[in-house]
């Protein structure tokens, strides 16, 4: 039985080493400056950036950047004034935050784990939860939203990106190879169930990580049972490079949720 969080932690290291994805890219200090002075923007989803009016005055606020790291979104808010915790699977990507902190001396507190699994963190402990696109990786998401409720105060904010499901209905290894743009699989599925062993390894071996597609049920109704308000949504998209799909719907979408107050 393959461990997903292994796996995936292993993959996660290697694209942060190949420093090909965008989401490895640490920012530079002249984004970090910019910051200090008030002028920043940080992305959930690929494209869009995040409505200033779903954060508030993060200022002296304990954020958590949630399966987030790779030197662009946690640097960003602590040199907007926030007090940052950055969790990640990949150990790799939070070298990236470090390597962000100590160029421009940020204070960024760095661990390592599930984000699934909270349970290192203390109730209400968080003003804010930033969670970009990153859900796709882990096998369950409910608890992940449990976990974010918990550690939240009252009032807290939520913010979340993911895949939008339909994404996952196609074969887009097949599609960049040429293959048609056509509806392949029933939904939600896993690579861990759609892939042979030898494909696996090769995608393990090229810092390919695994993917599970989440349904609607689970990732909007999941936060409002988890105890939260959805009181803000968007969609975006890619762009035509990344996928044939860009042309047709949006790829992705966010969500600011707001945790209601414990009974």
């Amino acid at each position: 039985m393959t461990d997903i969080l292994k796996y995936n932690r292993q993959a996660w290291d290697i694209q942060s080493e190949n420093a090909e994805s965008p989401w490895v890219q640490p920012v530079d200090s002249a984004a970090i400056n910019a910051a200090r002075n008030g002028d920043w923007d940080v992305i959930l989803t690929p494209n869009k950036n995040v409505p200033k009016a779903w954060f508030g005055d993060i200022r002296g606020k304990n954020v958590l950047c949630l399966a987030s790291a790779g030197g662009q979104q946690a640097p960003i808010l602590a040199a907007a004034g926030a007090m940052v915790t950055s969790f990640d699977n990949s150990p790799a990507q939070l070298t990236k935050d470090k390597l962000v902190a100590d160029r421009d001396g940020l204070d960024i507190h760095l661990v390592q784990g599930d984000m699934a699994d909270l349970s290192c963190f203390d109730d209400a402990c968080f003003d804010l939860i930033f969670h970009p696109v990153s859900n796709v990786f882990s096998q369950t998401i409910r608890p992940v939203w449990q976990h974010c409720q918990r550690v939240l105060k009252n009032g807290g904010r939520l913010l979340s990106g993911f895949m939008n499901p339909d994404f996952f209905l196609f074969d887009h290894y097949d599609i960049e190879a040429g293959g048609p743009l056509e509806v392949r699989f029933a939904l939600p599925n896993a690579d861990i169930d759609l892939l042979d062993p030898a494909e696996l390894a090769k995608r393990k071996a090229s810092g390919v990580a695994l993917e599970f597609s989440h349904s609607l049920d689970d990732q909007i109704a999941g936060q409002i049972d988890a105890g939260f308000i959805i009181a803000g949504f968007f969609e975006d998209k890619w762009d035509s490079e990344a996928t044939p799909l860009n042309a047709y719907m949006p790829t992705s979408m966010a969500t600011l949720a707001i945790k209601t107050n414990d009974t």
